[in-house]
């Protein structure tokens, strides 16, 4: 095991990714494992970076000097000489021998060589006052250092073009030219390779309770799905109240089952559709963009033209009403099926293809966090696929079986405004989410989840079978509203709408084009990593605009169904919790990338979803 060479607390000069500067930087630990060393800019930001691009202050002090105080000696003693050696020199204007033409192109490059120095060394010298400005969103102060490049830059300018016209007219073998452009070209290959490479860590810090938190959420969440179910089915709904376990044998059928994947098989095959534009994901570890087919609301029109047909033919989809339970049993036999496959396949998968926060090394831990990041099968990406098609698409399709359930059971000419209303909501919301398909493609699901149980279950389970509960109630306990009523509930879904998606709007265009003429009169803090924290428009009234109309709207999802029962509440208390948790890992996550700039945006947006309140 090779030894350490800084200790913790010591301040070095450490590269910054992807770039040739150096900056002061402190060891705060050191991986024994990967080898790799946590250090601490002034602006707060913390990396991992190896050993090899690290550097003591000492080697910069000393080149600085270097070339400072000895090359001028250098070059003025070499010219005395010249001149006391040389008494029988030829006149001005005669050609120079090979030796003197050589002496005279050294001298030149160690000229340049040591004008290139003082300007890294320039640059280097004071990165700290101006960068910790720029990452604080204060006004970075450069003309001092402008001035000075091009300074700089006016004296390399003849070095650079002598040393150009002495290489063409050299007396040196092309041959040794051409050996040492084959070196250089080789040597610059192996640094490309070697910077593009990274290292992976393992998961330091476990969320949702660690292994034994994880245990419990597998076991806990199925669990949930059926007692809703169970109570909704339940002429009295109380939470006292509490349901009969119903047979095993009749959890299951194997027609239902052969439904629930006629359905998932069909989702994949219209989203393998050569129609829509494909973009590109955000970068990942290695650099690699991956590559989506964006056809979401293609899939979800030819979905609804399928479903009209059946209808049209007298297809029974009330049949979805009737075998709800069994339906949700196999969309949980198939997610822990998936999640099994995804774990085995997950162990062969490279290391920079793994989950930032499903790589801890413990199994019920990373099964159900998920231990790669984006599993594909050729270009078939299952987690892009899942977290929208099968079942947001089931959530609208179980939705309309509902209502067309309620009209047959209590014999109605046409739904309840209740059930109208509750439709009509979630109908918007899952057309927005497949309008808007490629702003997923930004979220935390995607970036930085792996595909696992959690994931898997949330998708093909939960979202179709919970999110669905307030029309799945309104079957069974019909709620009569009025007109009056029912307009204020529509306001109300409209104002979270309207948060909701001027929020994500604001945000998505800002990350495309920050420059953008129209985004002119949002203010915001720049950081270390080149993006920027918006202070105006939703995201300085709260942190998270886009939480707050989430939960407004899942309210108003919940009113139609009454008062009677807290049942139907389920959802919007289950998503105040989901979104709450959700914004302290937001919190915890950029924290950690943006440092102190993410300090100073909280001071200036100290509220997090509840203005006022939270």
């Amino acid at each position: 095991m090779p030894s350490r060479k800084f200790a913790d607390g010591e301040v070095v000069m450490g590269r910054w990714p992807g770039s040739v500067l150096y900056y002061e930087v402190q060891v705060t630990s050191y991986d024994d494992v990967a080898h790799l060393y946590t250090v601490k800019y002034k602006d707060g930001t913390e990396l991992a970076l190896k050993e090899s691009e690290l550097r003591s202050q000492s080697s910069f002090k000393h080149r600085k000097s270097q070339s400072s105080s000895s090359s001028p000696s250098r070059r003025s003693s070499s010219r005395s000489r010249s001149r006391s050696r040389s008494p029988g020199r030829p006149a001005k204007g005669r050609r120079r021998s090979a030796s003197q033409s050589r002496e005279h192109k050294d001298d030149k490059k160690k000229t340049i060589q040591e004008t290139s120095l003082a300007l890294l060394v320039l640059v280097l010298s004071k990165p700290s006052e101006n960068n910790t400005k720029r990452y604080n969103g204060e006004p970075e102060s450069t003309e001092k250092n402008d001035t000075s490049c091009i300074v700089l830059e006016q004296k390399l300018k003849p070095d650079l073009e002598i040393k150009r016209v002495l290489e063409q007219y050299s007396l040196r073998p092309r041959k040794d030219d051409k050996k040492k452009e084959e070196i250089y070209s080789e040597k610059k290959t192996f640094v490309t390779v070697k910077t593009i490479e990274k290292v992976p860590s393992k998961t330091k810090e476990l969320e949702f309770g660690g292994r034994i938190g994880t245990l419990m959420l597998m076991l806990l969440l199925p669990a949930t799905v059926f007692y809703l179910l169970l109570m909704c089915k339940q002429d009295d709904p109380s939470l006292l109240n509490f349901p009969p376990l119903p047979a095993l044998e009749t959890l299951w059928e194997g027609r239902v089952f052969g439904v629930f994947l006629l359905w998932f098989f069909l989702q994949a095959m219209l989203s393998l559709l050569p129609i829509g534009k494909v973009v590109e994901g955000l970068p990942l570890s290695n650099g690699r963009k991956l590559q989506y087919r964006i056809n979401g609301f293609y899939a979800f029109i030819l979905t609804a033209a399928a479903i009209g047909v059946l209808l049209y033919f007298e297809f029974e989809l009330h049949y979805l009403y009737d075998h709800f339970m069994q339906f949700a049993v196999s969309a949980a036999v198939f997610s822990l099926a998936l999640s099994i496959y995804l774990y085995v396949r997950s162990l062969k998968a490279p290391e920079e293809e793994l989950a930032p926060g499903g790589n801890s090394g413990y199994f019920i831990y990373d099964f159900f966090t998920g231990h790669e990041l984006n599993p594909r099968i050729g270009s078939f990406d299952l987690k892009y696929f899942c977290e929208l098609r099968p079942g947001l698409i089931g959530w609208v399709v179980i939705n309309l079986a509902m209502l067309l359930a309620e009209m047959k059971i209590h014999n109605l000419s046409m739904p309840s405004l209740s059930m109208i209303l509750v439709n009509s909501f979630q109908l918007l919301y899952v057309v927005d989410a497949l309008w808007n398909e490629e702003a997923v493609l930004t979220t935390m699901d995607i970036t930085h989840d792996g595909f696992g149980f959690m994931l898997a279950f949330g998708d093909l389970v939960w979202v179709p079978f919970v999110y669905s509960l307030q029309a799945f109630y309104l079957v069974g306990h019909p709620t009569t509203i009025t007109w009056p009523v029912a307009a204020a509930i529509t306001v109300l879904n409209c104002i979270g709408y309207y948060i909701f998606r001027s929020a994500n709007s604001q945000k998505n265009n800002f990350r495309r084009n920050p420059a953008d003429p129209k985004l002119a009169n949002l203010k915001f803090i720049p950081t270390a990593t080149g993006k920027g924290l918006l202070v105006t428009g939703w995201w300085g009234f709260v942190r998270h605009p886009n939480y707050l109309g989430d939960i407004i709207m899942a309210l108003a999802w919940s009113l139609p169904c009454g008062f009677n029962h807290i049942l139907p509440y389920f959802y919007v208390i289950y998503f105040i919790c989901l979104l709450v948790h959700r914004e302290a890992r937001d919190e915890h996550h950029c924290k950690q990338k943006y440092g102190l700039a993410w300090e100073r945006y909280c001071q200036r947006v100290p509220y997090r979803i509840f203005p006022y309140i939270y």
